[in-house]
């Protein structure tokens, strides 16, 4: 390692986006990065860095999109709102405006996260899509190799001692195969691409896919005058979004200070059966864990109901069973029915695209792509490999793995300052490459 960064501070004396001979090519460009390289800059990637910058570390952000929070900004759809009160959606060290709604809109959260980021001086490398990162256990240090998203050629190379995966549960749209799908012939969409209801206006539209995206592109079209059915292939839980006057998410956790889990499950489904009757009737059977047994178990989230299941009682919106094939214009369901559609909207949510560049089979899952160890304990890996953003409990499990990272990652730092500030670019260092990028 000591030889390593002799030839590195060597070489950059004079250049520090010199072209080292061992990165492998002489069109590769190599950076040094002093701190840690975070990969996408969505709410967990700004959570990271900012906590990182509080302790006095400085880290550097790829993003392959040419803005932050891309999710947020490029594939959800006019209507969206956060689910649970901002006081749950706060990202570390930084509040919501008092004037926001309770449940703040989509515009209010960019907006909110385009602020912390200037709070935060977080300047990322943007348009680099990362194409691997791998641990070089002769040097001791990660490389992280990327490449421009408009397709140049020229690749950089980013040596580190710690690498932070941001890129979360929601990188990637799951698409399902359907049998017939190229026989449509109509639109068939994943929600990341649905913006508004109204160009569907007048159109028979189905919907796969009952969570809460799924039920909310359901409220939506029928707001925009078109006619919409719901496929529901799974038992679901639908809770209120409010209940007793209180967040239905705000009262779960202030009741599991008190009460064992599986009590405050049965408190929610009998306050829900009051509120909303029973879903069975309607083609949405309840599975048999509550809520949050099931959340906890299998990361699954239950539905809040923001006026769906009214537009479904009135029959404004059908259920229907799963999709055997597709014909033309049409679609054939598991119980033999055959009914026309202009449109599909796939609601199938999201995966994470961890395992096609990280290359390395100990901390994340080849299957899934999210660390194999639980929640509360994902967060950490080897070799100063971190993860924020895996622990399927939204932004509050982000800043908590944040918090964590940020924390292990300063008592590394200190230790180690002293040796590696013989290379002495930190923030001018970072600042070079955001100039050049």
């Amino acid at each position: 390692m000591d030889d390593y960064l002799r030839e590195i501070e060597g070489k950059t004396a004079n250049d520090p986006y010199c072209n080292i001979s061992f990165c492998g090519s002489s069109s590769k460009h190599c950076v040094w990065v002093p701190g840690p390289v975070i990969v996408r800059v969505g709410p967990s990637g700004l959570a990271d860095a900012a906590c990182l910058m509080e302790k006095g570390v400085p880290s550097l952000i790829i993003e392959r999109s040419n803005c932050i929070a891309s999710l947020w900004q490029l594939k959800t759809y006019d209507r969206l709102k956060l689910h649970f009160p901002k006081q749950f959606c706060e990202l570390p060290l930084m509040s919501f405006p008092q004037d926001f709604l309770t449940y703040p809109t989509k515009q209010q959260f960019i907006k909110y996260l385009e602020d912390y980021a200037d709070r935060f001086d977080i300047r990322p490398v943007f348009n680099q899509r990362v194409v691997s990162a791998e641990f070089d256990k002769v040097l001791g240090f990660w490389r992280v190799r990327t490449a421009a998203e408009a397709g140049e050629a020229a690749e950089t190379e980013y040596v580190c001692r710690w690498v932070i995966a941001a890129t979360g549960e929601n990188a990637e749209a799951v698409v399902p195969a359907i049998e017939g799908m190229e026989e449509f012939g109509g639109e068939v969409i994943h929600t990341c691409l649905y913006k508004s209801g109204s160009v569907y206006k007048g159109k028979k539209v189905v919907v796969v896919g009952c969570g809460n995206s799924g039920m909310e592109v359901c409220l939506d079209l029928c707001n925009h005058n078109a006619t919409p059915s719901l496929v529901v292939r799974d038992t679901v839980h639908i809770l209120p979004r409010e209940m007793l006057g209180r967040s239905t998410f705000g009262l779960s956790m202030w009741l599991l200070k008190w009460l064992p889990m599986r009590l405050v499950d049965r408190f929610l489904l009998i306050v829900s059966r009051l509120i909303l009757g029973d879903t069975g009737r309607f083609g949405l059977d309840r599975p048999q864990l509550g809520p949050l047994e099931l959340k906890n178990l299998s990361g699954k989230t239950p539905v809040l109901d923001v006026g769906t299941l009214d537009k479904i009682k009135s029959g404004d919106i059908k259920i229907c069973p799963g999709i055997k094939r597709l014909r033309h214009q049409s679609v054939e369901f598991t119980d033999g029915r055959i009914e026309n559609f202009d449109a599909i909207i796939l609601a199938t949510g999201y995966k994470s695209n961890v395992p096609r560049w990280l290359k390395e089979n100990e901390m994340f899952s080849e299957k899934d792509g999210l660390p194999k160890r639980p929640f509360p304990n994902g967060w950490k890996g080897q070799c100063g490999l971190y993860a924020v953003g895996f622990t399927k409990r939204g932004l509050l499990g982000a800043s908590m793995d944040a918090r964590n990272i940020a924390a292990d990652i300063e008592s590394c730092w200190r230790t180690e300052s002293k040796h590696l500030s013989a290379i002495s670019w930190p923030y001018s260092m970072q600042k070079h490459i955001l100039s050049d990028n």
